[in-house]
């Protein structure tokens, strides 16, 4: 299996840059932060330090866990899809469906230690980065020093390893169903988990009292359940989304806007992926952001000093938050670049079809247009869901009194990356020759 996987590696190394840059971040995020368990058990640390470093820790460990498997994931998917040619040529040469998915997860394996390794110095001074933060704010004892020990090393390999591994597995099982059928069973059945246990979670924070420590905890694991839910049902979302607005697009772009739904009707399922990161960002990083202005709010009206919980909790929101929007946009990136940059020949048909160049840069925009209001749609109905459930409960009001502010920088961020890489990319595969794109993907 690893000598089946060096070989590939070696042969095209280009192929797997996303992936072992998605597997160094995530590793990178996670050993940062876990490193706070090292420096919490370290000497002479006091119990409120410790407390503090050991919640950062737990809190956007888990975070980062989910988010190391969706990105892996999404990235890893869109490249086997790309390989599919030589999948099927493998198996004409007598290569066996168990070998290649060894072999593929084989070199995924490879590329999350190669990324992991290269996390660890980065990470240690990430992780005293961290520490100075929390000792500038008061939180943490200004004695306390920095460790990094088996705790951050375990945790950043283990996860890595295993989010790349079972994101491998279910990257052939998926690029290995026949075209059009329908998700897999499994995660079908994870999706409407996640979303009945979403509501639920949205649901308990009607039970808690308005100044409960955890009050803010339920609705917010609310909206990230629903966001996952959403997501892996993004399959089935965008075909439903797409007779929508079909009528529509044909109406404003003409038979620009009929290519365009019927690409993107054809491709459903790789472009699920780019929706899959569009969700989850626009999902954690509203309601995260609209719950913490409640909060501090409230905080603010009662004339009360924050205790020392509830900016340890602040902290730690803005910090997740700084996370999903630095890894989502890179998931974004990663899969819009793998997915455009795939379509060099299809570009190179058209063109020789009779589409002009900026027929074919208003096609893809227009793609990315719809996939935007999709996954930012979805995405804020999740986290308006746990945003309702907590402002109604902490001030008595259904809706947040921060306005649209919020909510129009994360959709202005979301339609950036995406309608921006996609643009990009698209625009520079446009510059190589109709004839000679043809040829070279063939």
């Amino acid at each position: 299996m690893f000598a089946l996987a060096m070989r590939s590696i070696r042969q095209r190394p280009g192929r797997f840059a996303a992936t072992l840059f998605s597997s160094f971040l995530g590793a990178l995020i996670i050993m940062t932060f876990n490193s706070m368990h090292d420096t919490a058990a370290g000497a002479g640390v006091d119990d409120r330090s410790a407390e503090t470093l050991t919640v950062a820790a737990s809190v956007v460990g888990g975070y980062g866990s989910l988010l190391v498997f969706f990105s892996v994931a999404s990235t890893l998917t869109v490249a086997v899809r790309q390989r599919s040619e030589e999948i099927e040529l493998l198996r004409t040469t007598g290569a066996t469906p168990a070998q290649i998915k060894r072999m593929i997860v084989g070199e995924a394996f490879v590329v999350a230690l190669l990324g992991a390794a290269l996390a660890v110095v980065p990470a240690i001074f990430g992780g005293q980065l961290l520490l100075d933060v929390f000792q500038d704010s008061g939180q943490v004892a200004g004695p306390v020093e920095h460790s990094f020990g088996a705790i951050a090393l375990a945790t950043g390999f283990d996860i890595t390893l295993l989010a790349s591994v079972g994101a491998a597995f279910l990257a052939v099982r998926r690029a290995g169903r026949a075209a059009g059928r329908r998700p897999g069973r499994g995660r079908t059945f994870f999706a409407y988990a996640a979303l009945v246990a979403g509501a639920l979670s949205v649901s308990a924070t009607f039970l808690l009292d308005s100044d409960a420590e955890i009050m803010m905890a339920p609705p917010a694991y609310g909206a990230i359940l629903l966001s996952v839910g959403c997501a892996l049902l993004s399959t089935r979302i965008l075909p439903g989304v797409l007779t929508v607005l079909e009528g529509p697009i044909t109406a404003l772009a003409g038979a620009g806007g009929y290519l365009t739904v019927r690409n993107m009707r054809q491709r459903a399922a790789q472009l699920s992926n780019v929706l899959m990161p569009l969700i989850l960002f626009t999902g954690m990083a509203v309601a995260t952001l609209y719950m913490q202005g409640v909060e501090n709010d409230a905080v603010k009206a009662s004339g009360l000093v924050k205790a020392a919980d509830a900016k340890t909790l602040e902290t730690l929101n803005y910090a997740v938050v700084g996370i999903i929007v630095a890894f989502c946009c890179i998931m974004l990136i990663n899969t819009l670049y793998a997915a455009t940059s795939y379509r060099v020949r299809e570009f190179g048909q058209q063109r020789l079809a009779g589409a002009t160049p900026r027929q074919v840069l208003a096609m893809v925009g227009a793609e990315s247009a719809v996939l935007t209001v999709t996954g930012v749609a979805l995405g804020s109905l999740t986290g308006f869901a746990g945003i309702v459930a907590f402002t109604t409960v902490r001030t008595d009001q259904v809706l947040p009194d921060q306005g649209l502010g919020i909510w129009l920088a994360v959709a202005g961020i979301a339609a950036t990356v995406t309608i921006g890489t996609s643009m990009a990319t698209a625009w520079r595969q446009l510059r190589t020759p109709a004839v000679e794109a043809v040829a070279l993907a063939a």
